[in-house]
């Protein structure tokens, strides 16, 4: 049961953190409705574990590993729920884009190629991205920091691979 102060004080941790939330919810969904209902799950899964926070490993690696362990399953019901489903051509059902800078398209592409990733990869490269440290990482996801280093090198390749054909 939770005492007025626990949820006062995850009212603030929520607040305070709900970057953390949204960066990991937009990596995994792409679709703002999906989107809400992951982030829901999140601090759901955050509030049902939050009296056994253990203050000795630091906030940040806990809340990812929630977060990230929380969007991967949602990304795999979600896989599981559209496999039967047969999807448009994207072209077919979108607006034409206004023409936007160069900067703007690399980020998209870099956006959907990091889109088409593994579930841990995503989980990896978006840590990454977020300049948490090799150490952090292997902390949030459970593995090893040479895993760690040798996964975001290969990664980080796939990506420059995918870019350099774009570019061709």
């Amino acid at each position: 049961m939770q005492t007025q102060n626990q949820k006062i004080l995850f009212e603030q941790l929520v607040q305070q953190n709900k970057g953390l939330f949204f960066k990991v919810a937009k990596m995994y969904c792409r679709n703002e409705d999906d989107r809400q209902d992951l982030l829901q799950e999140i601090v759901i899964q955050v509030w049902q574990h939050f009296p056994k926070y253990n203050p000795q490993f630091a906030l940040s690696t806990w809340l990812y590993r929630i977060a990230l362990n929380v969007a991967i399953s949602f990304h795999r019901k979600k896989v599981v729920r559209e496999g039967n489903l047969i999807s448009l051509n994207e072209d077919f059902y979108q607006l034409p884009a206004l023409e936007s800078s160069e900067k703007e398209q690399q980020l998209s592409l870099l956006e959907k190629f990091i889109d088409e990733l593994k579930e841990l990869d995503k989980a990896l490269i978006l840590l990454y991205l977020e300049d948490k440290s090799q150490t952090e990482i292997a902390d949030i996801l459970g593995l090893s920091v040479s895993n760690v280093s040798t996964k975001v090198g290969r990664i980080k390749e796939k990506l420059r691979q995918r870019f350099s054909k774009q570019n061709l």
